[in-house]
């Protein structure tokens, strides 16, 4: 497990909660990376679900959000991906993604997730929790390409896959896109 890398001071952090996603999930994700143009593959190391966005917070807030995850109490999770989506239309396209198969559990460690942000004093975060793998960013896409890809992969389902950790991770602008690296890991186990 990687050491604690959070601390006192008044430096800005860019964090995220997350599930990893096991290689052999994403190698099955990696192969439906293709037939749109313009996008920006997400590499294999990148692909998680995530649970909370933190965003830019001070090392003291890193401290509190770590502290409260802490106290996050899940069993582990067996999950299953299924279908695919975009945010955004037409030529506002950002993304497209991996779905989930719905599970209360998963939601459940969303929302323990959401109650850590607030124990750091963040905002709430009002967005409806859709949980997903981004596979690709898009940048203005040509009408249609989008709609094409999701019809040919709306059938995706990957085989079940457990979870067993939650982690913290930092993400970290560079000229190929976002780089996360896992600063905690939280071992998921029986509710209390």
């Amino acid at each position: 497990m990687p050491e604690k890398n959070v601390g006192i001071g008044l430096a800005m952090i860019r964090l995220f909660a997350a599930l990893a996603i096991p290689a052999e999930i994403g190698r099955g994700l990696v192969f439906r990376q293709q037939g749109l143009a313009g996008a920006r593959w997400r590499p294999l190391e990148a692909f998680h679900v995530t649970l909370r966005f933190f965003g830019d917070v001070t090392e003291n807030a890193a401290a509190d959000i770590d502290e409260a995850l802490e106290q996050v109490r899940c069993r582990p999770l067996d999950l299953t991906l299924s279908g695919v989506g975009v945010f955004g239309e037409g030529i506002d396209a950002h993304a497209v993604w991996a779905g989930l198969l719905d599970n209360a559990d998963l939601r459940g460690l969303a929302k323990q997730c959401e109650i850590a942000a607030r124990r750091a004093d963040l905002p709430a975060d009002g967005r409806r929790y859709t949980p997903h793998v981004t596979l690709a960013y898009l940048r203005q896409p040509a009408v249609g390409t989008v709609g094409q890809w999701l019809a040919v992969h709306s059938l995706l389902q990957s085989p079940v896959f457990r979870v067993s950790c939650l982690g913290l991770y930092s993400s970290h602008q560079t000229s190929q896109g976002s780089r996360y690296r896992l600063e905690r890991e939280y071992e998921l186990g029986p509710a209390t």
